[in-house]
């Protein structure tokens, strides 16, 4: 929407009001004279000022620039120009705080301050899961927006689908701040939020409202044109929506905070994340036992389809596991899935492990989940190792470390049907997205695969 109103905006002043009006060239052609007749006083200017002023004129000019060029190209062109146009913006977020970046971040995107994708996913990224159609398998995490925000925004980026949460039934702070630590040269990210959540009611609402605005959406479109399709996308949007369920710190239930999850927000979602593998939550990593999960997957699958469904019938419902599994935790758990018929898994989480390539970082020594280009690796063998175990008849989501089409790639060879990122979209911004898509549909194509499918566990064949 943002860029939209931007495009016209800046293209009816150029194109339409310069020519109806010798104005503004005449105030121009003053302040031209008036600053030639005062250039030999040349005040004494602080430096701090002349910054300002260097930073001030640098940015009239990327604005007069952007109009110039919006006014002679279509909204998409425009578009791929924006997403071009925040790399020189994203680096200014690591200067900042990592938690006052995140919440501009995501303040940003919910505001619609972000660039719109336009352009369409190249065809050999469409895939269909659980009858649901992705315009491509690239997604983005769970813990980026954690209380449904910004949902909008971040589906209009362009990926294929978007997970919010971890979403717990009572609002709760999370841990002690400072929780979220960069380790800029090895592209990783230390956290310990903690599932900080505004709670199932306040996210319950801000998914009721994007949802009641789709559907108006749908009915204006059928009404408005009966011989154009209606562009299918999830709940939420053009993309799919999914919602990423946790449990309270002080619960001694967690099975009835899962089932409370469902109750509230699984007629919102396109698919549901039972999450059992945050390191910051005590005694979370225990539900991916054996008898554990099995009771536990039980009693959420019950509660989804005791309720009311229409024909597209009830969400998917997935697991998301850690990585740091043993062979006999990765043997229970595809036993347990491969028995109830879960729907999905998601592999996997971040490590409390330290691999050796962060150890010589002292921020490494802080405690928490570990994530990014160092937990590329592990998770990508559990990856696999569960796509294996699973026999391939489980849809699994790839996550960890995934920074550019060739990861997603790897991914996708060793099982994964859909990939999701967090960290690397953290550092690189909103250019990160076109980017690894254009290099995954290059990297199938390189290979003579005709689409995501036929490259899925290529690996393990």
């Amino acid at each position: 929407m943002t860029g939209r109103i931007a495009f016209r905006f800046v293209k009816e002043c150029l194109t339409q009001k310069l020519k109806s009006t010798a104005a503004p060239i005449a105030t121009l052609r003053h302040y031209s004279s008036s600053s030639s007749s005062t250039a030999a006083a040349k005040p004494n200017i602080p430096h701090s000022s002349r910054k300002g002023r260097l930073l001030t004129g640098a940015t009239i000019g990327l604005v007069i620039a952007g109009g110039a060029y919006a006014s002679t190209v279509d909204e998409a062109t425009f578009g791929g120009w924006l997403f071009s146009a925040t790399k020189v913006v994203n680096p200014f977020f690591a200067l900042l705080d990592p938690e006052v970046a995140h919440r501009l971040a995501v303040s940003a995107a919910a505001r619609g301050w972000v660039p719109r994708e336009k352009r369409p996913d190249p065809p050999i990224l469409e895939l269909e899961v659980w009858g649901r159609r992705f315009s491509n398998p690239i997604g983005l995490s769970a813990g980026f927006d954690k209380n449904a925000e910004a949902v909008e925004g971040l589906l209009g980026l362009g990926f294929g689908f978007v997970e919010v949460g971890s979403v717990t039934p009572i609002p709760q702070e999370g841990n002690p701040k400072p929780r979220i630590f960069r380790l800029r040269n090895e592209d990783a990210i230390i956290n310990r939020c903690g599932f900080n959540s505004e709670g199932i009611v306040a996210v319950a609402k801000r998914l009721g409202a994007q949802h009641g605005k789709r559907k108006l959406d749908e009915t204006s479109s059928t009404a408005t044109s009966s011989s154009e399709e209606v562009k299918h996308g999830g709940k939420a949007g053009p993309g799919i929506l999914g919602v990423n369920i946790g449990k309270n710190k002080t619960s001694e239930d967690a099975a009835a905070d899962y089932v409370q999850g469902v109750h509230t927000l699984s007629q919102y979602a396109d698919y549901l994340v039972i999450n059992i593998s945050s390191p910051n939550t005590p005694g979370l990593r225990q539900l991916q036992g054996r008898k554990q999960l099995k009771d536990l997957v039980k009693k959420v699958q019950a509660a989804r389809d005791e309720m009311q469904w229409g024909e597209e019938g009830p969400p998917p419902l997935l697991v998301k596991i850690a990585p740091d599994l043993s062979k006999q935790d990765l043997e229970d758990i595809a036993a347990v899935a491969l028995a109830l018929r879960l729907d999905g898994l998601i592999i996997s989480n971040t490590t409390i492990s330290r691999p050796e390539v962060v150890q010589g970082n002292p921020v490494s020594k802080e405690s928490g989940g570990l994530s990014g280009k160092p937990l590329f690796s592990l998770s990508t063998a559990i990856l696999k190792d569960m796509y294996i175990l699973t026999k391939g008849k489980i849809p699994l989501i790839g996550c960890g470390g995934v920074g550019s089409g060739e990861d997603a790639y790897k991914k996708i060879r060793a099982g994964a049907t859909l990939v999701q990122l967090y960290t690397a979209f953290a550092y690189g911004g909103p250019a990160l997205i076109p980017q690894i898509k254009a290099e995954l549909a290059q990297c199938l194509e390189r290979d003579g695969f005709k689409s995501v499918y036929d490259a899925v566990g290529a690996d393990c064949r």
